[in-house]
């Protein structure tokens, strides 16, 4: 296996990404299907919520020569996304790897496997999602690996280039031209949701007549 090195995506527009960092992942789970990565790839960091440019990496099982060398070719606002190619066994993140992220300005990072040392990620408060730990690590056996085209990464299709959205629901990528319309629907109905909410609080309004479920029951047993 040799290596592919693709040059460094267009990161997302600055407006694009203040949109979309308003934005919960679970708000665009109300209408859209693609693009949300295995729930199984959960945070290692609670509460926190990111957005940035997917930079994709596909390595495989016991090898981590090339992600080391991504790590200098990454930029402010870039999201590591990682394809294992099917490996569940070696976690080729780990506390090293994330101080050299960080340093180079990574918002975060989401790998299809798992990773090691949460301790160490945590004391760095670097964004990191993963398919839980192993205490297993890859090795430099220079295998190969292919950088900045379309990977695999929780059963989901990420693109070079695409919009990422993270935090503690999850992980959502989209196509850079879909960013604005999708944050703006999603700020709009996380407003009416929480008018919404005040209201049943305040016992104003029942939540089965504002979603409209009272009426669909009442209907069917009509």
């Amino acid at each position: 296996m040799s290596y592919q090195i693709n040059d460094m995506p267009a990161q997302i527009p600055d407006a694009d990404l203040d949109l979309l960092r308003q934005c919960e992942t679970a708000t665009l789970g109300h209408w859209r299907l693609r693009g949300f990565l295995s729930r199984e790839i959960q945070p290692i960091l609670p509460g926190r919520r990111v957005v940035g440019t997917a930079v994709t990496i596909a390595i495989p099982g016991p090898d981590s020569t090339l992600l080391h060398h991504l790590l200098g070719l990454l930029r402010p606002g870039d999201f590591v996304i990682v394809d294992r190619l099917h490996d569940d066994r070696y976690a080729c993140w780990g506390g090293g790897v994330t101080v050299a992220a960080k340093a180079a300005g990574a918002v975060g990072a989401a790998v299809d496997g798992p990773c090691t040392d949460a301790e160490e990620i945590v004391a760095s408060d670097f964004p990191m999602w993963c398919r839980g730990l192993s205490a297993i690590t890859t090795r430099l056996y220079d295998l190969g690996g292919a950088i900045n085209v379309p990977v695999s990464c929780g059963n989901t299709v990420v693109m070079p280039g695409d919009a990422v959205l993270a935090d503690e629901s999850g992980v959502l990528v989209l196509p850079r031209g879909e960013v604005a319309t999708e944050a703006k629907e999603a700020i709009a109905r996380q407003e009416r949701g929480k008018a919404r909410e005040a209201e049943v609080r305040d016992r104003k309004i029942r939540l089965g007549d504002a979603s409209g479920a009272t009426a669909k029951v009442l209907a069917k047993l009509a």
